[in-house]
């Protein structure tokens, strides 16, 4: 039996489309794979980041947090409302400072304390992720309404 033209291009047609499929589809997984959420310590605490996956917390180095054993670095990162404890084994960006933005990124072990994998500070005076800017002032605003109730 032979194949018409119109069959032969309708082949080709269905195969080009399935090609196209499995690409999008490893493209998509990839990207999946790769997603990191942002957190902040109040949503960690209310069990709305991942267990056993990769995700990101940001807000403001707690002053007097920093201890250093070696290579190993804990500090707390807070967004004045609440406070995740981070573990760090590596050296720490140069701009790292207590009281300043942080964005640690790690799994959170079942303590409630996050060991990063990479942690990122804040690069000049006036920059802050939008995320941990808006987390700090979500906090604020609700700090601010609890001591306005009586």
């Amino acid at each position: 039996m032979t194949l018409s033209p119109r069959q032969k291009r309708f082949g080709l047609i269905a195969a080009g489309v399935l090609v196209l499929s499995v690409a999008a589809a490893f493209v998509l997984n990839a990207f999946n794979s790769n997603l990191v959420f942002f957190f902040t310590p109040t949503q960690v605490l209310n069990g709305e980041a991942p267990r056993n996956k990769i995700f990101r917390i940001g807000g403001m180095v707690k002053a007097d947090s920093l201890k250093r054993d070696g290579t190993l670095v804990s500090f707390v990162v807070t967004d004045t409302m609440h406070d995740i404890t981070v573990q760090y084994s590596g050296l720490l960006p140069d701009l790292f400072k207590e009281g300043k933005g942080v964005v640690a990124q790690g799994l959170l072990d079942q303590n409630g304390v996050m060991t990063a994998k990479e942690v990122l500070a804040k690069h000049d005076e006036n920059y802050m992720p939008p995320e941990a800017q808006h987390a700090l002032d979500k906090a604020a605003q609700a700090r601010a309404a609890q001591s306005v109730k009586p």
